[in-house]
């Protein structure tokens, strides 16, 4: 029990892909180097490092497919029991290897002095120092990924919170007068205010892709009842909405910018488009609208881009990108969401 409180949470991570061998084949080689050209060893160095790189390589690449095999299993268990179950699997996976290895050795050369038993629990041994070693590197980088996830909800909670919509008096505004006109459209408008502001409470919080675009189009339905003809919006959205996640309110604030900072300060009727298009690794949101009149912009629209950006680095890291440019006279922001961050 004491064991199990000084530990903490641990997470298995998954280790079946290319990147991690790759990382694990050239620590196997560094292990291998090592214990190659160790002082007193009078065999020839070089002889010694292949027959070695080939059996740490063996161990290594064999304990690395029970952990992705068995992975599921290991993070049911406690932290203690987990740690354990790893250095056992790292511990049986050396012990069959050495077996095949000695055999294959005693094949090559009869007068071979050192026995089975031995050979076996010298490099059990080393194995469960470098299995030690390695928990140790696991404990510190988890203790070290919690943190930065703490202080990255924190501060993702902090921006969160400073998003305060702008258009909450003009949607009362709109809504009081529907109540006279058109009552149905009236609730309407109240029920896509109350799920707004009921997003805008979860600060931190992700959603997914689908629910965030609904929330948007909420939003620019309370816009449209207000602005009338002066709007239109035209979604281009494939058929079956790519499931990731997101974090509450990131693509509403972009259409909120487009309608103040766009629409309303056109003297015409203005055309706001959003696109989103899927690749294989990416999903990629466009949005366009109108500059409006040369002077009429107003305050804050580069703030509040800023802080979705900054929203984005704490959720993707460097995944995620947002840029904006204008062209032939329209606004136009690309947002890029990475698949394997959902």
């Amino acid at each position: 029990m004491q064991i199990n409180r000084a530990l903490p949470a641990l997470e298995f991570p998954y280790l079946c892909h290319s990147r991690f061998v790759l990382r694990l084949l050239v620590m196997a080689q560094a292990v291998s180097v090592v214990l190659a050209f160790a002082p007193g060893i009078t065999a020839d160095p070089w002889h010694r490092l292949g027959l070695i790189s080939i059996f740490v390589h063996w161990v290594a690449l064999l304990t690395t497919v029970c952990f992705c095999q068995l992975r599921q299993q290991l993070n049911r268990l406690k932290p203690a029991t987990m740690l354990i179950s790893c250095i056992t699997l790292f511990e049986v996976a050396t012990i069959l290897v050495s077996v095949v290895a000695h055999s294959w050795l005693a094949s090559q050369s009869p007068h071979m002095s050192q026995s089975l038993a031995a050979f076996v629990l010298a490099n059990m041994m080393i194995s469960l120092i470098i299995a030690v070693i390695a928990i140790q590197f696991f404990i510190i980088h988890t203790e070290r990924n919690q943190q930065v996830r703490a202080q990255s909800r924190a501060e993702l909670s902090a921006l969160q919170a400073r998003i305060e919509p702008h258009f909450l008096f003009n949607s009362l505004n709109t809504v009081a007068e529907l109540t006279q006109v058109d009552p149905n459209a009236a609730e309407q408008a109240l029920l896509n205010l109350s799920a707004l502001f009921r997003a805008a409470l979860n600060a931190g919080q992700t959603v997914s892709l689908a629910e965030e675009l609904r929330l948007s189009e909420q939003y620019l339905s309370l816009e449209q009842w207000r602005l009338g003809t002066r709007m239109t919006v035209q979604w281009d959205l494939p058929e079956h909405i790519p499931e990731l996640s997101l974090p509450a309110l990131t693509i509403q604030p972009l259409l909120e910018n487009a309608v103040r900072h766009g629409v309303e300060n056109c003297a015409e009727p203005a055309r706001l488009h959003l696109t989103l298009v899927e690749s294989r690794h990416a999903v990629s949101i466009v949005i366009t609208n109108p500059l409006g009149q040369p002077g009429s912009k107003k305050a804050g629209n580069g703030i509040a881009l800023d802080n979705i950006r900054q929203r984005l680095q704490l959720h993707y890291g460097s995944g995620a990108q947002l840029h904006s440019a204008t062209s032939e006279g329209r606004f136009r922001v690309k947002l890029v969401l990475p698949k394997d961050g959902s």
